[in-house]
């Protein structure tokens, strides 16, 4: 038998030369299973052992790298580097951790919606109102994806010549919440602003779907400077995201209905305004119209009324002029006398139909 040289170590060298074995072998790892005897200590460090039917093994993380809430019994899939502690003991150290099945991913997206519920983060009276018309969007989506192809023709469709920033990531997988999120932070710093931040994908599993339930990017979305419509999956899938977006959109499709208005219909509105607002001039004129011509009327009777006593004022004052006209009373047979009434003097007496110069023989006072 040939001589078997066995490799001898120190502990230290042991433990180093396992684990660079084990770097080499499995760099990094996914593995499913339950979460059993979950802690956190010091709000600082994550523990808890993984486990099926068959084995078990501890597992260790920093609560920073926790974005999903977990609790004991949840199945999960985490990924994470195999080590060999200084102890003697194997570990996992967990770069991220997601829940795995329809029942733990809903456990975990009730837990957390509870939380952020409690914080407000979802109240009504914190959201905002989208412009009407905004003519500047960011949009932040995969460009590959079909929901940003349709999101996009309905844009056009719908309203031509709004300017449309797009920032494409991820929309599923462990770097799709970090992408989405550092995207938000673009816009929002960005020195010409869009009017509205519309974050879309299309449908999914609920597994493809839990981006939209990350803790952190769901915070992100609440503290947007810019008003968030969010238009995510089908209309009966409802993410966490959805709820602290200002406006939620069932489809992406349904979010560029919301975003933009329709020309034609904006088109057929302004045009039955035309018709009501002609209707009401019109009707504004005939009514001004009977009213001044009701004015005129009542003008032209109070003047007619005025003229006619004025008329017969002038018909008194006529008759009393005449009545002491002096020709009436010269035809009565009297006459007027001019002159110094003096004996020897010249006086003139008018009579109706002669004058007589005549001398003064007598003055006789009465």
């Amino acid at each position: 038998m040939e001589n078997i040289v066995t490799p001898q170590f120190s502990v230290s060298e042991f433990v180093a030369t396992l684990n660079q074995t084990l770097e080499y072998a499995y760099p990094l790892v996914e593995i499913e299973g339950e979460v059993a005897s979950f802690k956190v200590n010091q709000q600082k460090f994550v523990f808890f052992d993984l486990k099926d039917a068959g084995a078990s093994v501890g597992c260790f993380m920093t609560v920073w790298q926790l974005r999903v809430p977990i609790e004991d019994g949840m199945k999960v899939v985490i990924r994470a580097n195999a080590k060999l502690t200084q102890w003697g003991k194997f570990s996992l150290t967990v770069q991220s951790i997601r829940p795995s099945g329809e029942g733990s991913i809903k456990k975990s997206f009730d837990i957390l919606k509870a939380k952020l519920e409690t914080e407000g983060l979802f109240d009504e009276a914190r959201k905002r109102r989208l412009p009407a018309m905004p003519s500047h969007i960011g949009v932040i989506s995969s460009t590959q994806a079909a929901g940003y192809a349709d999101f996009i023709k309905i844009l056009d469709n719908r309203f031509g010549g709004v300017s449309v920033d797009v920032a494409h990531v991820q929309v599923q997988g462990e770097v799709a919440p970090d992408q989405i999120m550092r995207a938000i932070e673009y816009f929002n710093t960005s020195t010409d602003l869009p009017e509205v931040l519309v974050i879309i994908r299309g449908g999914g599993s609920a597994d493809d779907l839990s981006t939209f339930n990350d803790e952190r990017l769901v915070r992100a979305i609440a503290a947007s400077r810019i008003p968030t419509l969010v238009g995510v999956g089908h209309e009966v899938d409802i993410t966490l995201a959805d709820l602290a977006a200002d406006v939620r959109a069932a489809t992406p499709s349904n979010a560029a209905q919301i975003v933009v208005p329709d020309r034609q219909e904006i088109l057929q509105r302004l045009s039955h305004q035309r018709v009501r607002v002609l209707s009401y001039v019109d009707m504004a004129i005939d009514r001004v119209g009977k009213e001044v011509e009701g004015k005129r009327v009542s003008l032209v009777r109070a003047l007619d009324g005025h003229v006619d006593d004025n008329v017969l004022r002038l018909a008194h004052v006529k008759e009393r002029l005449t009545a002491y006209n002096p020709r009436r009373v010269l035809a009565r047979g009297y006459a007027i006398l001019t002159g110094k009434v003096q004996v020897g003097e010249t006086v003139m007496i008018e009579r109706y139909n002669d004058m007589i110069k005549a001398e003064v023989r007598n003055v006789t006072k009465k």
